[in-house]
């Protein structure tokens, strides 16, 4: 199912602020987003009810399976995005804007190449280990 690009937004949020705070209420997402606190108790009321989050009695807000998934896919692309960038020479405020515009309409196979290329990228500029052993 394919769920609009706010929703990944939200879902993200959700997702990095409990990774920062360990827990999450609607008033976080409400600052970390710079949304009204109705905006987004209208948003996180349609996401209970389509299954992405839990709201406990304490308004402490979780991801479901469900919401887990779609959240992990869009950091996932958003930090790869915003690596290959930052490794481009973009700046890191730039980089991360950029990322975020691009994470929801990237294809699976261009992800895919930035992917293997940062990999490889990577592994060629990976420190060598000296494996000679020094005598004293």
């Amino acid at each position: 199912m394919k769920i609009h690009e706010s929703a990944e937004n939200y879902l993200e949020a959700i997702y990095v602020l409990n990774e920062q705070n360990g827990q999450v209420r609607s008033i976080d997402i409400a600052r970390h987003m710079n949304f009204s606190k109705p905006t987004i108790s209208i948003a996180m009321r349609q996401f209970r009810e389509d299954g992405y989050i839990t709201v406990d009695d304490n308004g402490l807000i979780s991801l479901t399976e469900k919401g887990l998934e779609v959240a992990n896919r869009v950091y996932m692309r958003h930090q790869l995005l915003t690596d290959a960038l930052l490794a481009l020479g973009v700046s890191e405020e730039t980089a991360e804007a950029d990322a975020c515009k691009i994470e929801h309409d990237i294809s699976e196979e261009t992800l895919e190449c930035i992917k293997r290329h940062m990999d490889a990228m990577q592994k060629k500029h990976a420190p060598k280990k000296d494996l000679s052993v020094e005598l004293l």
